[in-house]
């Protein structure tokens, strides 16, 4: 540590400067520069004994002097509605993967209240902290506006949360696997499929609540009264208490696979089978849904994908390069596993099948 004037003294230290590097490094200030801003015209041996004497009085380039310089901060911005959801924390994971391995930081914002001035208040906190861009991660309605609002000439990426076309766009197709998880029960023999819902003020809830009614719809199937939860484990066991005490009840599409995990739960307690008296699907593909008793046929969403191509986008419009397709949907994959069978029967073997998939839209 170099010391100062004092001493010493905490309140008297300062932080090693490029002069200090160039005396311990016995070189120039402007080589010292040189490598701090990654200039190739300096000689490997005189580099490493440069990075050498960095290394040993902690010295930090300055990455605000160099943005001032090139413009760029080289870190992306998130703004997110909590990091408890299991989609939420898997696309999160994804952007952060993705940006490290573009050369850029990530700095997530979290937003408490699903309220525009909570989001211009998160988007104030990312501009202080100097991001090149900004992806929103919004999978709640914006309770007091028709969609969510970003300041214009923000570069920006928005996954799973508006329907404008002003803003590159970045989703699963959540209708899409709801359609061919309601298909393939129906497929089976089943006369309607019922649904635990997502909460209302979810956008993939929406989605995917939809995209189930219009499907009964198209087969002329009767639509059940929706039965509606928060994503939880919980939710799904207290709605799949009152699908169980239903004989009529012959398959559920629940609209994630924590709520389908209390929905077999509450199956299993009543003593109906599954498959054998309710064929359940679920969504996401969440690790340890082919674990489930029994293992659980459900839609898989690819979340590194959904990140990757978000954080791809906001680099080409921090570029100056905008993708010219706005809004982009992912496929989702329907997974056949041991949770669906024909109705009031089961295939031989059923309980143990390999798993199959299947893309949304492939026949």
């Amino acid at each position: 540590m170099i010391e100062g004037r004092g001493r010493g003294t905490p309140g008297d230290r300062r932080k090693p400067s490029l002069g200090d590097v160039a005396a311990h490094a016995g070189v120039s200030m402007q080589t010292v520069s040189r490598v701090a801003n990654g200039l190739t015209n300096v000689g490997a041996d005189t580099r490493e004994r440069v990075l050498s004497s960095m290394r040993t009085l902690g010295y930090r380039p300055n990455g605000a002097a160099r943005a001032l310089r090139s413009g760029r901060f080289r870190t992306l911005g998130v703004v997110t509605f909590g990091l408890s959801s299991y989609g939420t924390m898997r696309t999160l994971e994804a952007i952060a993967v993705a940006a490290s391995g573009a050369g850029y930081a990530l700095t997530v914002m979290p937003v408490g209240r699903p309220k525009q001035a909570d989001v211009n208040s998160a988007l104030g906190r990312l501009s202080e902290q100097a991001v090149d861009g900004i992806i929103a991660l919004v999978e709640t309605h914006i309770l007091d506006r028709s969609t969510l609002e970003l300041p214009p000439g923000l570069s920006a990426v928005v996954i799973d949360s508006t329907e404008r076309a002003d803003y590159p766009q970045v989703d699963a197709d959540q209708a899409g696997g709801a359609r061919q998880a309601t298909e393939h029960l129906l497929g089976l023999g089943h006369a309607t499929v019922w649904h635990i819902a997502g909460p209302v003020s979810s956008y993939a809830a929406a989605r995917r609540e939809g995209a189930w009614r219009e499907t009964l719809q198209a087969a002329g199937a009767s639509v059940p009264e929706v039965l509606r939860g928060d994503w939880s484990t919980t939710s799904g066991y207290e709605q799949g208490r009152r699908i169980a005490s239903r004989p009529d009840v012959t398959a559920v599409f629940a609209a994630n696979d924590q709520m389908a995990l209390g929905l077999l739960r509450a199956l299993h307690e009543a003593g109906r089978t599954v498959p054998g008296d309710v064929s359940v699907v679920g969504f996401d593909d969440m690790d340890g849904a082919d674990s489930f008793w029994p293992p659980l046929t459900t839609v898989r969403q690819d979340f590194e994908a959904v990140g990757a191509r978000a954080v791809e986008l906001l680099i080409r419009e921090v570029d100056g390069e905008p993708d010219p397709v706005r809004g982009l949907l992912l496929p989702t994959r329907l997974v056949v596993r041991g949770s669906t069978g024909p109705i009031r029967s089961i295939a031989p073997g059923a309980g143990h099948r390999t798993e199959a998939t299947r893309t949304c839209g492939d026949s």
